[in-house]
């Protein structure tokens, strides 16, 4: 058997076992007649809504390709696909995004692969000024499925994340366990876990001693009510000028989530202003409850028109993972042809 052939039954191999996996997971859920659980959850000054109305959430599908963007976010798309639009805004320890993926994830996944919507999904951190552990969760599992995203494995990885989600206020997403999940997304570069543990340094130092000083001084000149409004992006510009060096953010997928973060405060006012996760915009109006049922969700996306990405590709070799779409769908890390400071640390970048 060739090396291309062994690598490629290694890859059928574990594919299976992580399909295995998710549908003995799946099958742990229990649907209780048509009837609907509303669970109202106040997260970051929003109200979300969670119904328990799932479609064909043990189906496997191949993925389409997806696209790791410029500002570290992922379009999930068949080839030349003209259709509505889907951005997701989630942070991976927010216990309704994890409803949201529950209720709605494996239909996005669907529609995506048939062409009918194209999905793109732009993690956040909500919690990036709270108390640890929660902060650190947010910080470290964001930027560990940046770091998928480098390896064309984001959408295996975002589903691993979501399926393992810390209990909120416990530590979680230990470093170790996200290197292992990224070998059951099928990442292979050893470049992935070297950036994970940078990641996990970065963002544990900004939750638990660069954040926490950063706020204590700027209470001296703001009110607390000041700061919450503040994005953090101009939070930490404030301290850059009042003696809290951020350099140690520079390069970091940390930082590019905090960024992303603000951007889409930037990004939306008014009835489409971003209010908290899970926030899901179909062509660049948010959509409602309907956004928890795989029913609700397909209908409002078959009545949608073409939508438009608001995002360039990052191109390969400035670190997107340049391959082609391997037999499941996903691309093939092993393969691919990509700058060696992809998925480097930090470190090694300076």
């Amino acid at each position: 058997m060739s090396k291309a052939a062994r690598r490629e039954a290694r890859e059928r191999i574990k594919q299976q076992r992580l399909a295995e996996e998710r549908k003995r997971k799946r099958n742990k859920v229990l649907v209780i007649g048509a009837a609907v659980v509303v669970v109202a959850l106040i997260l970051g000054g929003g109200y979300f809504w969670f119904a328990s109305d799932r479609d064909g959430g043990d189906t496997e599908v191949a993925l389409p390709p997806q696209t790791l963007q410029q500002d570290g976010s992922v379009v999930l798309a068949k080839e030349g696909a003209q259709a509505p639009v889907v951005e997701v805004y989630a942070d991976f320890q927010c216990p309704a995004c994890k409803q949201f993926e529950t209720a709605s994830g494996s239909t996005l996944q669907e529609l995506a692969a048939a062409g009918e919507a194209v999905v793109h999904y732009r993690p956040v951190s909500i919690f990036a000024l709270q108390p640890d552990p929660i902060s650190t969760n947010s910080l470290r599992g964001a930027a560990a499925a940046r770091a998928a995203a480098d390896a064309g494995k984001f959408v295996e990885y975002n589903d691993i994340l979501f399926e393992n989600q810390p209990v909120e206020g416990r530590p979680g997403f230990a470093v170790e366990d996200l290197k292992k999940w990224g070998e059951e997304a099928g990442i292979t570069d050893p470049a992935f876990a070297e950036r994970v543990d940078a990641e996990a340094a970065a963002a544990e130092r900004f939750a638990k001693e660069y954040a926490p000083a950063l706020v204590e001084d700027a209470r001296k000149q703001m009110s607390d009510q000041q700061i919450g409004a503040m994005p953090v992006t101009d939070l930490i510009a404030w301290g850059d000028e009042n003696g809290h060096d951020s350099s140690f953010l520079d390069d970091t997928y940390v930082q590019q989530v905090l960024q992303a973060t603000t951007d889409v405060n930037g990004r939306y006012s008014g009835a489409n202003a971003f209010s908290g996760t899970p926030t899901v915009y179909l062509n660049g109006q948010k959509m409602g409850d309907e956004m928890y049922s795989a029913s609700g969700l397909r209908d409002a996306v078959a009545a949608a028109g073409p939508g438009e990405v608001q995002s360039e590709p990052l191109e390969s070799g400035d670190g997107a993972a340049a391959e082609e779409d391997g037999k499941d769908g996903g691309k093939k890390d092993g393969d691919a042809a990509e700058d060696e400071n992809a998925s480097a640390s930090p470190e090694a970048k300076e």
